[in-house]
């Protein structure tokens, strides 16, 4: 591996993919090490990313596993981590193991041609982008999406997106808000949008592995 590529990290979401177009999509990218964000690294609608079924087609496919879940997931027993019933962002992103999380996933990064997993198929739709990225992104690291048709998308062109999809504007009293000010804003909002909530005992994007 050379030191362009030790400074690129990818992500991918399992989706609805079949298990054989799934390892496809890492293949094409040369990806050689899966880190597993997902608090539950579980599916009740896709059981072929339930994790030991997962470990085995990746181990045959010569790429290793590593389970972040536990530092890096979306999900908190911690009701301090909570608005009410939903789980907040900003304050997951404040504490001692999700900052050991990204530590852990930079040497991984150093290490291997790593792609960050997670359920959903857009990264918009997920964690890993909306938490994770957004607080790896001043890190030097260059973060890379590898979507749905195998596709890579630049994390600053997903963030322009996603502003765009929110159609966030500066108003009148605003215009002097910086690019980067209108960016944090969008990260915070779709955070809401997105957040696990206890009270239905699922995500809102209804997959259940964040």
């Amino acid at each position: 591996m050379n030191n362009k590529q030790l400074n690129i990290l990818y992500t991918i979401g399992h989706s609805n993919h079949k298990i054989e177009n799934f390892l496809s999509l890492l293949k094409t990218h040369s990806i050689n090490c899966i880190v597993d964000v997902r608090s539950t690294p579980y599916s009740h609608y896709n059981t072929q990313f339930n994790r030991e079924f997962l470990v085995k087609e990746l181990r045959n496919a010569n790429i290793e596993y590593i389970y972040l879940g536990n530092q890096l997931g979306a999900r908190s027993s911690d009701t301090h981590h909570y608005n009410g019933n939903t789980v907040n962002f900003e304050y997951l992103a404040k504490t001692e193991q999700f900052h050991i999380g990204l530590e852990n996933l930079k040497d991984i990064s150093s290490k291997y041609k790593s792609a960050l997993m997670c359920a959903e198929k857009d990264p918009i739709e997920c964690h890993r982008f909306i938490l994770i990225c957004r607080n790896l992104k001043n890190s030097g690291i260059h973060i890379k999406h590898i979507l749905s048709d195998g596709s890579i998308e630049n994390n600053i062109d997903t963030e322009r997106r996603l502003v765009k999809m929110l159609k966030i504007e500066p108003t009148l009293f605003e215009s002097s808000k910086t690019q980067d000010e209108i960016t944090d804003q969008a990260y915070e909002q779709q955070a809401s949008n997105i957040a696990y909530d206890s009270s239905t005992q699922e995500e809102i994007h209804h997959v259940g592995t964040h």
